[in-house]
């Protein structure tokens, strides 16, 4: 160790008559830690937040959906099209539309998907969000709901649903299924009908569209190509991220937001560092000075001080790691936060 280090390490851990000075540098070190590892936890947070949001939109919506002005009339002869495209894995038809739901005296109104109780597995992971119920009894006269919606209304399996799209007609359906996807918009407004069921209440002679799974989403751009090159351009094909661009595009900036509050919070244990030393050169004068007379040159005190700072934010730093790691370590086990 030379001489430069030696003197460093002693006035960050001298215990004898200036106490004062381990304090300042126990707080320094820190306020390094608590940024550094603030750092980490909330990015690490948001990203695994990202990924779970875009599992479960993934699992709700296909990675393509193939649509046409006044709806698709003959959808299977779209998806025999489609297979021989290797990358595409599985394709169903939809409908989608609006409704009121009217159950005693309340009326409100949720959003309705038609889909094909043989092929919509090929595309959603509706299957592994039934927590009541079984899809292959979705028929004509029944329905799967949402969790949320089904406690909001006191729905169970065999419970009658009354769903209204003209003010003429009242549908009447029961109860087959309930969903959990995890996200409260979908389980509090989304209905479930049997596709053909569907297009009769709509009034639809048309399906809306066909949705599509590909073995790798990751090549969603590229398939669309290939689907738009086969079918032509009277078709409107987009991705999963075009359809929830918006969506995407505020969590990417609530992102940033938050890196960049974490980064003004290291940024004050940055200037924390620097009053510390600032203390420190100030406490030290007389010392200082008698390093002047024995020699040493400006630049060499300058170096004892800059080695000072440099421990303090590898210390911090390094503990700053550790202990992020361990607190995501401790949700990943645990998950404090849900």
């Amino acid at each position: 160790m030379n001489l430069e280090w030696w003197i460093a390490w002693r006035y960050l851990v001298t215990k004898r008559k200036e106490k004062f000075l381990s304090l300042i540098s126990i707080i320094a070190i820190s306020g390094v830690v608590v940024g550094v590892a603030a750092l980490i936890v909330v990015t690490a947070v948001m990203s695994g937040f990202s990924q779970d949001l875009r599992n479960k939109i993934i699992g709700n919506f296909a990675h393509i959906t193939i649509s046409a002005e006044g709806g698709i009339e003959n959808p299977w002869a779209v998806i025999n099209q489609l297979w021989p495209i290797e990358e595409i894995q599985g394709a169903s038809p939809f409908v989608e539309g609006q409704a009121l739901v009217r159950q005693e005296k309340r009326i409100f109104g949720v959003k309705t998907r038609g889909i094909d109780p043989r092929t919509v597995s090929q595309v959603s992971n509706i299957d592994d969000y039934l927590i009541l119920g079984d899809l292959k009894q979705l028929d004509s006269e029944g329905v799967i709901v949402g969790k949320e919606l089904a406690r909001f209304l006191g729905l169970g399996l065999g419970s009658k649903l009354s769903l209204q799209v003209d003010p003429r007609k009242v549908h009447n359906f029961t109860v087959k299924g309930i969903f959990s996807s995890g996200m409260y918009e979908y389980d509090t407004e989304l209905v479930f009908l049997h596709l053909n069921k569907a297009k009769e209440m709509l009034g639809l002679s048309n399906i809306s569209g066909i949705a599509v799974k590909l073995n790798n989403l990751d090549e969603a751009v590229r398939v669309k190509e290939k689907i738009r090159n086969l079918l032509g351009y009277s078709y409107f094909i987009r991705t999963w991220t075009e359809l929830n661009a918006n969506f995407f595009a505020a969590l990417k900036l609530e992102k940033v937001a938050m890196f960049v509050i974490l980064c003004l919070i290291v940024l004050v244990a940055a200037f924390n560092i620097i009053s510390t030393l600032i203390v420190m050169v100030v406490q030290k004068t007389k010392d200082i000075g008698i390093l002047k007379a024995l020699g040493m040159s400006k630049k060499r005190i300058r170096v004892i001080f800059t080695y000072e700072g440099l421990v303090i934010g590898f210390i911090g730093t390094g503990l700053g790691i550790a202990f992020g790691w361990l607190l995501c370590a401790l949700l990943e086990k645990y998950q404090f936060i849900k």
